[in-house]
């Protein structure tokens, strides 16, 4: 935003697309309005923004815009409090010669935006939790609008594909917020379409749904398994000492990998005097775990019956996901930069308790092997696959 654009917003008044902040908000506050701006109620298909430092007729209060204060309003959109995650930008700008903050909140594409579980809408200068009426509203235009692979309708399924109970009993409540839940009177089709795993217009699940609650997934999706081989050896022309096919709902092979991936790590000792040796792992399991769910999350599922491969040898592991990379991420800004192939199965991963913020994994991976020892993750980039190299550690 150049200071001519700046000048013209805060000439404007507080409106659906405007809200100005003399002070430091609370970060829950700032992140109901960056949900709203996300949701776009009044359908502008424009950014929203949130400008901190300046008073009602837009003059500068001098709060101190610090890095510290930039860094915290990054990392609003990826601490995972707002599902789908939404496409924000933060800078430091100035208004009459003193530094002003400006968040910019791009409108999403896949709706309804919740904010710990609750949807929040702009209405005029104000931000709001939404109405049924509001959510439909939502709902149909994200219905109309172009989707993701997760979040267009399987035409093959129907509901009685679905594992409902899962869906009400193990994720609804953890998906929406309580106080919503105990107002809520409808029926399972709208619940399920409100969290992107039903189209309501065509009367089917998405692929989300049958991914995420499918009762045979591979009916429908036959790639939607991960293959897991242990080689005895460095390579795959040794023998095998086990393989396994994880299979089922996304839910069930997230259980099923939370069994098998530990029990594949095994204890080592560092050098050292024999009084101060640690015991440590070959593979730190938060590194393992960490590239196997990214695997997942960002696989493609179109144009390819393959299934995530996770091959173990004695001296390495490859995970290997089907598809290159996707939208904004290249091999050059993997490491610190996100874009979600599926925003569905990234929000259903956040949901559970699997991903603990967006964006900072590869990297939280990398510190876990280096500090035991391994040495760092190699990648190969190809358009139809992504390979993850983990050393074993040295």
């Amino acid at each position: 935003m150049d200071p001519e654009q700046l000048k013209s917003l805060l000439g404007q008044p507080e409106s659906d697309h405007l809200e100005r902040k003399s002070a430091e908000p609370s970060l829950d506050k700032l992140r109901q309005t960056i949900c709203a701006f996300a949701n776009d109620l009044p359908g502008n298909r424009a950014p929203g923004y949130i400008i901190l430092g300046v008073d009602d007729q837009g003059r500068p209060t001098s709060l101190p815009i610090t890095d510290e204060l930039l860094n915290r309003l990054s990392n609003l959109r990826s601490d995972g409090a707002i599902l789908p995650v939404p496409s924000t930008t933060v800078r430091r700008s100035a208004v009459q010669g003193v530094e002003v903050a400006v968040i910019e909140v791009q409108p999403s594409d896949s709706l309804p935006v919740r904010h710990k579980g609750e949807v929040w809408v702009r209405v005029g200068p104000t931000t709001q939790r939404a109405s049924p009426q509001d959510e439909r509203v939502l709902l149909e235009r994200q219905v109309a609008g172009t989707r993701t692979f997760d979040q267009r309708p399987c035409p093959e399924a129907s509901v009685e594909d679905l594992l409902l109970e899962v869906f009400l009993q193990d994720y609804l409540p953890r998906a929406v917020a309580a106080e919503v839940l105990t107002a809520n009177r409808r029926e399972v089709a709208e619940q399920l379409a409100t969290l992107r795993f039903f189209d309501l217009r065509r009367g089917v699940p998405t692929n989300a749904g049958v991914l995420v609650f499918g009762r045979d997934p591979l009916a429908f999706l036959p790639g939607a398994f991960l293959q897991f081989v242990r080689y005895d050896g460095t390579t795959p022309a040794e023998p095998v000492q086990q393989a396994k096919t994880v299979s089922g709902n996304l839910i069930t092979q997230l259980l099923q990998l939370d069994n098998l991936i530990p029990i594949q790590i095994h204890a080592g000792r560092t050098p050292g005097p024999a009084l101060q040796r640690e015991s440590l792992p070959d593979y730190p399991l938060a590194a393992v775990r960490e590239f196997v769910l990214n695997a997942l999350m960002h696989r493609v599922y179109e144009g390819t019956n393959s299934p995530v491969r996770v091959n173990w040898f004695s001296d390495k592991i490859e995970v290997l996901s089907p598809g290159g990379l996707f939208g904004q991420v290249t091999p050059e800004n993997y490491e610190r930069v996100s874009d979600y192939r599926n925003p569905t199965l990234a929000e259903v991963l956040k949901v559970l308790g699997y991903v603990e913020r967006f964006g900072t994994g590869i990297a939280r991976a990398q510190a876990a092997l280096r500090a035991n020892g391994n040495p760092p993750a190699e990648f190969e980039f190809q358009p139809t696959h992504v390979l993850v190299t983990i050393g074993a550690a040295r």
